[in-house]
């Protein structure tokens, strides 16, 4: 099938209100769901478009055809095996993108391990957490990020862990540092990890795995109000039908080059861009091993990429650089927009100034594998503005009453909820978190208020959960409440986000010092960038006696959020 046939092939399915008077729409149901595991979808890629690019690292001067990724990552399977990782294991990788993480996702799910992604900006305790939490028994790893040793960091939680054995190292050997090198012990370097692959396979050839599609494929950490993040567990059902499903409505082909520069250890990068151009056949182009925005016009602009997917932050910086030049981007017709509110001024951007008429927008949340809403690419540029799109397909999405739990009326703002196949399987051995989430019914409750109209589209007006997104980054405020009541002289602290123009939110604190204390704000955010990752830490600052409070002493951090953006002339 030509391209044109394939782009004339998706139609136009558009979702459905059974009921006018309830907020309550249903994808299209045409498509039928794929019953497959994520390796399954990889060799079918392999025998439609083998001789095709799967990944480009300019950067790197590498390029990866898809027959070539699918016999590195069988080689890394079968390399996991002889090291004693079996179906069902935790296998971490704490890593910036990389053509290496991709291997390491498609060779875990070969043999039936499931992935767990960490954050490379975690720091020490909190990939030990996570570690500890997932009972990881292999952690792959780049050495290094943005100047930590995160080498010796997985060596201390290594000596520390109950069950984490193998550290596997993912860096080019020709850039390792001597000092480092000479130092890793027993870390499995990523060369001999293809060695042992190559050997076990020469011995025993290809040894196949009857992968069940509806099992734990991965484990997604994100925090929750009790402030320590969760283990959400996604199946391979999930995840492929997701990422499939949302290139399909894009309208993506094998023609098709997407320049990702979000991470690889959110949902955006792994599914909805690798799960998604496998599914299609499309090549994923990594500008950098993190978001750099004159990098990612120059990927753009040598890989002649057709699309870019990536958060409002993103765009912005790239909107606004110095270098940005819309012939530039010329090659560009397509591309996602989401991981946090997208601004209507930067939806208009990016459809005119970067060429991106055919542009979605999506909504989702891990929980979700991630995606529940999408636009078409032919809504109109209002539509794309004033909305996150309509459900995807096999979706059911409703607005509900928070407190009677019944569908509101179209136009009413309510609860938003999911129900369907992309629905978690859990978090990981939290069953109480689970049930907290998920009713018995199925229908998952996404702590965002949101309105429905006539036709399906889905406005989200707030949120009913505390959670922050800066610049496509989920912070709960409990958790960095803790860290900052764990600091010297602090009494209480309560922690909320206001409006930034550049990131969407900015995280500010109000924090009570304990009596005769004296507390420095660089002090204070020095400490907490000894203890959490760094995009965690607030930007605002406030020191004060009291929190305002209800009759019966219940913190109104709204009143904090107004007083702070009228103190800082801020506007909602």
């Amino acid at each position: 099938m030509n391209v044109a046939a394939e782009r004339s092939s998706l139609g136009s399915r558009l979702p459905s209100l059974p009921d006018p008077q309830a907020a309550v729409c249903i994808g299209p149901t045409d498509l039928p769901l794929l019953e497959l595991g994520s390796w399954e979808l990889l060799a079918n890629a392999v025998r439609d478009f083998g001789d095709r690019d799967a990944i480009a690292s300019p950067l790197r001067k590498q390029t990866l055809r898809y027959a070539e990724l699918a016999r590195q990552a069988a080689t890394v399977a079968a390399a996991l095996l002889e090291i004693g990782i079996a179906p069902g294991d935790r296998v971490g990788v704490w890593s910036a993108n990389r053509s290496e993480w991709v291997v390491m996702q498609f060779a875990a799910a070969k043999i039936g391990a499931i992935l767990v992604n960490i954050n490379p900006a975690y720091l020490e305790a909190e990939l030990q957490y996570v570690v500890e939490d997932s009972g990881c028994r292999a952690l792959a790893l780049s050495s290094s990020y943005r100047g930590r040793d995160c080498l010796a960091a997985a060596q201390n939680v290594r000596k520390q862990s109950q069950q984490l054995v193998h550290l596997i190292l993912l860096d080019d050997a020709q850039s390792l540092q001597e000092p480092a090198a000479a130092q890793t012990g027993s870390v499995i370097h990523w060369e001999q990890l293809l060695e042992t692959g190559r050997q076990r396979l020469d011995a025993r050839g290809d040894e196949p795995f009857a992968i069940d599609p509806r099992a734990p494929a991965n484990l997604q950490y994100t925090s929750g109000t009790t402030g320590k993040p969760k283990g959400t567990t996604l199946s391979h059902y999930g995840l492929v039908n997701n990422g499939a499903l949302i290139s399909r409505r894009l309208g993506l082909t094998r023609a098709d080059r997407i320049c990702l520069p979000v991470p690889m250890f959110h949902c955006f990068g792994m599914v909805i861009g690798v799960l998604g151009a496998v599914a299609c056949g499309a090549c994923i182009v990594f500008p950098g091993e993190t978001f750099d925005a004159l990098a990612t016009l120059d990927a753009i602009e040598k890989e002649r990429c057709t699309g870019v997917y990536a958060v409002p932050t993103m765009f912005i910086a790239m909107l606004t650089h110095p270098d940005f030049d819309s012939a530039r981007v010329a090659t560009l017709n397509k591309g996602l927009m989401g991981g946090s509110l997208c601004p209507a001024n930067v939806v208009r951007d990016t459809i005119e100034k970067m060429h991106m008429t055919s542009m979605s927008l999506v909504y989702g949340m891990t929980e979700t594998s991630p995606i529940s809403l999408q636009s078409f690419p032919d809504d109109t540029l209002a539509e794309k503005q004033d909305s996150v799109g309509r459900p995807l397909d096999h979706t059911q999405v409703r607005v509900i009453d928070p407190v009677t739990r019944e569908p509101k009326r179209p136009g009413e703002i309510g609860e938003l909820q999911v129900r369907g196949y992309l629905v978690m399987l859990g978090y990981w051995q939290k069953p109480e978190a689970t049930r907290n989430t998920i009713g018995a019914d199925g229908w998952l409750s996404s702590g965002d208020l949101a309105t429905m109209d006539e036709r399906g589209f889905v406005q989200i007006v707030g949120r009913s959960k505390d959670m922050v997104i800066r610049g496509g980054e989920n912070i709960y405020p409990r958790e960095v409440e803790e860290t900052l009541r764990s600091l010297p002289g602090v009494a209480d602290a309560h922690v909320f986000g206001i409006p930034d123009s550049y990131y969407g939110e900015q995280l500010c604190a109000w924090i009570k010092p304990l009596p005769g204390a004296v507390l420095d704000e660089q002090a204070v955010k020095a400490g907490c960038k000894e203890r959490i990752a760094s995009y965690k830490v607030p930007y605002y600052i406030r020191f004060v006696e009291e929190f305002p409070s209800t009759a019966s002493g219940k913190v109104q951090k709204f009143r904090m959020r107004e007083s702070e953006m009228k103190e800082r002339n801020i506007a909602a």
